[in-house]
């Protein structure tokens, strides 16, 4: 089915209120039209709240995404959409969603994490809230709706933290990130077989060739269609998945900075770098390998004795 191109919904004045400011956020250019309390434009995608009702049409190629994404959490309050199942009906059908945290974060773990769902569970997770982790910027929201994940009736869930020591030994045996990633994902697929052995696809974000998650499967995995599009947190089985491996790395990082008396920051800032180099300084370079991932450029810089010059080629990320 062809993705959502226009949206409709009535509004309170509240509701119309709270979206111009949101908008205004978002950096959308307003403009003036007839009949209308404002209208805003942001590359392809139009929304404008008509004086009448008042009422808010939003239109363009990301529909579907700020419907789902921001105009239903948080200015609605409710998923209102209700088209999703004729828009896009295989979110609806008995799959795996996988996602990963940590893949860019110098340290801590690689967490990949699965879900299943079919349709009841699929629209239960809407209905709750749930979506792409990356939008959550409340780790104590990640940390509820995960929580609401893996109670609810029927959810199979699987994840594999692979942490720091035992990601750098796989780095440098695989010699390639996106190996490292197939594998964590086809260890999650194959535990998710073990609960929903008749689980007919898995989807994921495309990162890489599927072939190499499928070359990582087990016997028991090789009957399982591997699917792989962009923007695929917008499907709820990937959403929950993005959660779920979200709470875990942030779970490793707050455990592991108070066992050194420090908060391990994510990312690769500057402010990384520093808590790194105090962390060196303090107990010898080779402190990283336990809570670092050694291949970043950050290690050869903060600690060049233990892990060679900065310059040296590195492993692509």
């Amino acid at each position: 089915m062809p993705p959502l191109h226009s949206f409709t919904s009535p509004l309170t004045s509240a509701q119309a209120d709270k979206l111009r400011t949101r908008l205004q956020e978002m950096g959308f250019d307003f403009q003036e039209k007839p009949y209308t309390l404002y209208a805003a434009q942001k590359g392809k995608l139009n929304v404008a709240v008509y004086e009448k009702g008042p009422k808010v049409l939003v239109q363009g190629k990301e529909t579907e995404d700020f419907v789902t994404f921001t105009l239903e959490p948080e200015i609605l309050g409710a998923a209102t959409l209700g088209y999703e199942e004729e828009l896009s009906p295989e979110k609806f059908t008995p799959h795996f969603g996988i996602d990963e945290s940590g893949k860019g974060d110098f340290f801590g773990p690689l967490v990949v994490a699965g879900v299943y769902v079919d349709r009841e569970i699929a629209r239960a997770l809407i209905d709750a809230g749930v979506q792409d982790s990356k939008r959550i910027t409340s780790d104590a929201k990640i940390r509820s709706l995960a929580g609401i994940i893996k109670t609810m009736p029927g959810v199979a869930h699987s994840v594999v933290s692979i942490g720091p020591e035992r990601y750098n030994v796989l780095q440098q045996k695989m010699r390639n990130v996106n190996n490292l990633l197939g594998w964590g994902h086809a260890r999650v697929i194959e535990n998710l077989l073990e609960q929903r052995p008749d689980c007919p696809r898995s989807l994921s974000d495309q990162f890489a060739n599927p072939n190499i998650i499928q070359r990582q499967l087990l016997e028991k995995g090789r009957r399982i269609r591997i699917d792989q599009r962009t923007k695929a947190e917008s499907d709820p089985a990937v959403a929950a998945a993005s959660i779920l491996a979200r709470e875990k790395f942030i779970d490793w990082l707050a455990a592991a900075g108070r066992a050194h008396g420090t908060v391990l920051p994510r990312g690769a800032s500057a402010q990384v770098k520093a808590v790194a180099r105090a962390l060196v300084a303090k107990n010898g370079g080779a402190i990283l390998r336990s809570l670092a991932k050694t291949h970043f450029r950050t290690s050869r810089e903060i600690a060049p004795d233990e892990f060679g010059p900065a310059d040296e080629p590195l492993p692509s990320l």
